[in-house]
């Protein structure tokens, strides 16, 4: 089986972006020890710094699933509810 690679977006309200930004950088290092996580890289927009990019790759799609139920991504939904205009995420597989 492929590794799993997910492409998260998240565009802040303008007036949330510093702390949909401190939350998302509490996820990092907690997350980059969980079994299966291959790399996990948060980037912000030059040009717009409300959105923000996780890019990820996981061994499996399973053990991303265990990520997206941990205790600290529930803690940052609640702290951020209200906070985010916007939320896609892709789950991706490299062909090339």
């Amino acid at each position: 089986m492929s590794t799993l690679t997910i492409v998260a977006k998240v565009e802040a309200k303008s007036d949330k972006v510093e702390l949909v930004k401190a939350e998302l950088l509490k996820l990092i290092a907690p997350t980059r020890k969980e079994a299966g996580c291959i790399q996990y890289d948060l980037h912000q927009d030059n040009s717009n710094p409300a959105e923000f990019v996780f890019y990820e790759n996981w061994e499996s799609r399973e053990l991303w699933q265990t990520h997206m139920n941990n205790d600290h991504l529930k803690a940052y939904m609640e702290a951020t509810d209200g906070a985010v205009a916007n939320f896609t995420l892709n789950e991706m597989s490299q062909i090339a």
